[in-house]
């Protein structure tokens, strides 16, 4: 591997990474009114602790490295499932703008597992902790 994807691939996990731990912490900081958005999107509010547990522990799992084939693989599985419910299913029911910038955010969700999807199927890289344990 070369110095420069040796630079890169850390970086792509710190730029992926990011969106899910901050995420995670801002729906601790407004649970409530986190949990009543997800019930009337349908979601059971009793779910937002499993929410914040995923995209905390497996952002940061993903920022460091470890275990990061399993941690990409659960973020782009929640970003997919994450999009289709709060962002395409509502975007059926609006029209022009609001229509499709609840598309274009579906479409992030999508390229966020695409992302993620890439580190599942290479790895964390040279500078992680799983390259420690000899798992890239």
């Amino acid at each position: 591997m070369s110095a420069s994807v040796s630079l890169v691939v850390p970086l792509a996990r710190l730029f992926l990474s990011l969106i899910f731990i901050i995420s995670g912490l801002g729906k601790i900081a407004g649970y409530a009114g986190v949990a009543q958005y997800m019930q009337a999107m349908g979601v059971p509010g009793a779910l937002l602790p499993v929410v914040i547990l995923t995209e905390i522990a497996c952002g940061v799992a993903l920022l460091v490295g470890w275990q990061a084939r399993i941690a990409a693989f659960l973020l782009a599985g929640f970003s997919l499932l994450s999009g289709i419910v709060f962002h395409l299913v509502p975007a059926g029911g609006l029209e022009g703008m609001a229509a499709q910038a609840e598309i274009t955010s579906f479409l992030k969700n999508v390229a966020i597992a695409g992302g993620l999807l890439m580190v599942t199927a290479t790895g964390a890289g040279r500078l992680s902790l799983d390259a420690r344990r000899g798992d890239q």
